[in-house]
């Protein structure tokens, strides 16, 4: 959830050119994944309101790592310029899983003998040491490893093990999910980040974002109908923030249009006094149904796009 948090949050970015992510790393990921995202990291460390923004979308268990990734001379603002996630959602006894791959020039010998140094807890699969972040006992520990000197993986090890048997034993990869990687095709090289979601994680964003809607009596049979949903950014223009959802059927598009915008006009009237920026950007969503699709866009001036940073209204609270 706190992932999917920073990717609302972070859609909001202005791009320079256009974040494209080679197959061979959508490939990496198991076919399980529910919400997949990209994010041009090389390109939002240009802008120095980053950081703040940075600091406000990543929960504390995150900023944490980050600290830690930088002791080891790993520091994920100047050395990064890919970043991609996955999340693979709960099954049974299973928690969720969060995953993510890093592209960038790295020095896997020094960080892995600093790392050794500390005598952290490891697991090895496929002939990795995977370095937890924390006890490594636990389901929810972050653990890290260097897939080769371009290439830094970090997730949870029950998920970067999932990873390693696409790689090594063949296991279906996120190439073969007939759901988000359609989609995936579509909006890569769409923006500075991009994301997509499945009906679970589509559900989940919409509650997130406008909680009044999750709330309303025919939201629950009209959730059943949307099957995914599509987040990009097109700066053209300005910045353009754009949710694509995927519905069942043009009813089902023009319905969600309708309950939208009752929840957009809703939520803008409760932060009207508390936080008036965010009123203003509310007042600028357009929600547009076309068939079997709904595009909910909202326009951004970087100017406005700092306001809201300064009023902390990217922030996770977790």
């Amino acid at each position: 959830m706190a992932v999917m948090a920073g990717a609302l949050a972070l859609v909001l970015t202005p791009a320079l050119r256009a974040g494209t992510l080679n197959t061979d790393v959508i490939g990496l990921f198991p076919q399980s994944v529910g919400e997949f995202a990209y994010a041009d990291m090389k390109k939002a460390q240009e802008y120095k309101w980053f950081p703040q923004l940075e600091q406000q979308i990543l929960p504390a268990r995150f900023r944490q790592f980050t600290t830690f990734l930088k002791s080891a001379g790993i520091d994920p603002n100047t050395q990064v310029e890919d970043l991609a996630f996955g999340t693979i959602p709960a099954s049974g006894k299973d928690p969720e899983e969060v995953l993510g791959v890093a592209e960038g020039e790295f020095q896997p010998s020094a960080s892995e003998a600093y790392l050794k140094r500390l005598k952290l807890p490891t697991r090895k699969v496929h002939g990795y040491t995977l370095y937890a972040f924390g006890s490594g006992a636990s389901p929810y520990d972050i653990f890290f490893f260097f897939l080769d000197s371009n290439t830094a993986v970090f997730g949870q090890g029950d998920a970067i093990e999932k990873m390693l048997a696409v790689r090594f034993e063949g296991d279906p990869s996120l190439l073969a999910n007939n759901t988000l990687y359609p989609l995936i095709n579509q909006v890569n090289g769409q923006g500075l980040l991009w994301a997509v979601l499945d009906q679970h994680y589509t559900k989940l964003g919409l509650q997130q974002m406008l909680p009044e809607v999750a709330s309303a009596k025919q939201s629950t049979v009209l959730f059943q109908q949307i099957h995914a949903m599509i987040i990009s950014v097109d700066t053209s223009s300005g910045v353009r923030t754009r949710f694509r959802a995927v519905c069942g059927s043009p009813d089902v598009a023009n319905n969600l249009a309708a309950l939208l915008q009752a929840g957009i006009l809703y939520r803008r009237y409760q932060v009207s006094q508390s936080n008036p920026e965010l009123a203003k950007m509310l007042g600028q969503a357009q929600v547009s149904p076309s068939g079997n699709q709904l595009d909910l866009s909202i326009d951004l001036s970087q100017s406005e796009l700092i306001k809201l940073i300064e009023q902390h209204t990217f922030e996770v609270k977790m």
